[in-house]
């Protein structure tokens, strides 16, 4: 298989990421302006639900911060073409770059200087997983840098339990206020290591809003954590308000005894991702737009 279609695919999805939420973050959006209470609230929500409406109308990224280029990639054991891949999500993002076009924001620590492509060491930063199948499943996710810069770890006392990740993770929301601009998504992880804990609170933050835990524990916690965290009224945009949060995703790995690692993963509002899959025979499935 020609590593072209690849390259297109990661292509359009950065600029589906960019330019187009997906179904159900929009529907929450619109849910949170129908029930908020707080004029001044209502109003960012409105103000956010057009610049929505303005992007995809006219293409144009949804905000000036298209974030750090992430993606996740599902390689199936049988996928007829493996070698190459990361070459081809490097092409397709100097390409989004120009052409989307998308904020260069790869910045070399070691030069202080901007590569000028949203490409340079370990960026595009690449999720691997291999599963046996002859497909491929690949998620485009641009991370903004004010969500970013509110993410937080914890490596909290193992006898704290779930009573001291509930209070780390309203903490770390309390002390992000409106940097993230909110109303934010929550990914939270527990157990693991440090590593571990972050990667997983941060591939939460990929399952649908409208899409319930599975796991009847977890859902409980995420409501019982989405609860506290709109009760602290931080609001739209920091402005105040009921929704702080659209939601809260919660998963977990097993722990060391000696250790209880938390991680919560901040995004805002504009909770941009893409998906799609690419069958071994070069189709195409788009999995959370229209195409």
């Amino acid at each position: 298989m020609s590593l072209r279609v690849v390259e297109e695919t990661a292509f359009t999805l950065l600029k589906l990421a960019a330019t187009v939420l997906p179904r159900d973050v929009k529907e929450a959006l619109k849910r949170a302006y129908e029930t908020e209470t707080s004029e001044v609230g209502k109003a960012q929500l409105e103000a956010i639900l057009e610049d929505v409406r303005l992007a995809e109308e006219l293409s144009k990224p949804i905000c000036q911060d298209t974030g750090t280029i992430i993606f996740y990639v599902k390689v199936g054991t049988d996928f007829p073409a493996r070698r190459g891949l990361y070459e081809a999500l490097v092409r397709a993002t100097k390409r989004a770059t120009k052409e989307v076009p998308l904020r260069p924001n790869a910045v070399d620590p070691m030069a202080e200087r901007n590569t000028g492509d949203n490409t340079g060491r370990y960026i595009p930063y690449v999720h691997w997983e291999l599963f046996d199948g002859d497909y491929l499943e690949l998620t485009a996710f641009p991370k903004g840098g004010g969500s970013e810069n509110t993410c937080r770890l914890g490596m909290l006392s193992p006898g704290l339990g779930l009573k001291g990740l509930k209070k780390f993770v309203v903490d770390t929301v309390i002390e992000a206020g409106g940097k993230p601009c909110p109303p934010i998504i929550v990914g939270v992880a527990m157990g693991g290591g440090s590593d571990i804990a972050m990667e997983i609170a941060k591939k939460a933050l990929l399952r649908p809003l409208d899409k319930p835990n599975p796991v009847p524990e977890l859902a409980k916690l995420e409501e019982e954590l989405l609860k506290a965290i709109n009760e602290t009224g931080i609001g739209p945009m920091g402005l105040g308000g009921r929704w702080t949060a659209l939601r809260v995703h919660v998963d977990y790995a097993c722990r060391h005894p000696a250790s209880y690692p938390v991680a919560v993963a901040t995004q805002c509002w504009a909770a941009r991702r893409a998906s799609a899959r690419i069958g071994p025979d070069r189709s195409v499935e788009y999995l959370t737009h229209e195409v």
